[in-house]
């Protein structure tokens, strides 16, 4: 998968393109990112990529014309790719979203920095904006990164185990079920003996039940949309819960 990314900060992503399982993806080919900096599309000696907000305001707003010539160059690699701004405004990223983007040959992501970027520009050159979360961050980098890392780790090959990402929390609607290793006893507190048994059946009910528990206690409004068979409604109802 080929991605290009929009930033003013392009020695940021070495955390992304150099470490860690991303990082092994690069390095085997199974994506591909390449940065462009709307400074170096910037047309006086001074490399402004913003200007002061019409009608007033605080902060300042990036230019239109810098981000279109960035896109276009990360065009150039990437095809006729699609083209994400990460903003607060944005459509929120889920699992659900990341599984959708792993599925393009190629992404353009756009991290906005400042007050934000010329609507023109997001209304002609971007076709939807995503937010990692209700809240806000000094640059579009960091959500960039989150966003890539996710997609990334969902591509063929990347991950070590075929059914890592489908183990995943958020994968079937659930929050991932508790995992131990070792050693058995640690502080007292001892592995459950079910993980112990080699009952691979007996252990894949305790996981499914866990996972079940862990999203009533932390996130019952995923249960409403989560993957439920009749087992695990039968589960929800002996705990008098549904």
């Amino acid at each position: 998968m080929q991605f290009g990314v929009v930033t003013l900060f392009p020695e940021m992503f070495v955390a992304l393109t150099d470490w860690g399982v991303t990082g092994r993806a690069v390095d085997k080919g199974l994506c591909a990112v390449s940065l462009h900096n709307p400074r170096d599309h910037a047309t006086d000696r001074h490399g402004t990529v913003d200007d002061r907000p019409y009608g007033g305001g605080p902060g300042m707003v990036m230019q239109a014309p810098v981000l279109d010539a960035a896109v276009d160059e990360a065009k150039a690699l990437t095809g006729d790719a699609l083209v994400v701004a990460l903003t607060p405004q944005g459509r929120r990223f889920d699992d659900a979203v990341a599984r959708e983007l792993a599925q393009l040959p190629s992404l353009i992501l756009v991290a906005g920095r400042y007050e934000g970027m010329d609507e023109r520009f997001i209304q002609s050159s971007v076709d939807y904006e995503l937010s990692v979360g209700d809240f806000v961050v000094s640059g579009g980098e960091l959500p960039a990164m989150l966003v890539m890392d996710a997609v990334i780790r969902l591509l063929p090959g990347v991950l070590g185990h075929s059914e890592s990402s489908v183990e995943d929390s958020f994968a079937d609607g659930l929050l991932d079920c508790p995992h131990y290793t070792r050693p058995e006893d640690y502080r007292g507190a001892r592995v459950p003996s079910v993980l112990l048994s080699g009952d691979h059946g007996a252990i894949a009910r305790w996981r499914r039940a866990q996972a079940l528990k862990r999203t009533l206690d932390r996130r019952p409004d995923m249960l409403s949309s989560a993957q439920l068979d009749e087992q695990d409604r039968r589960l929800l109802q002996e705990w008098q819960l549904l």
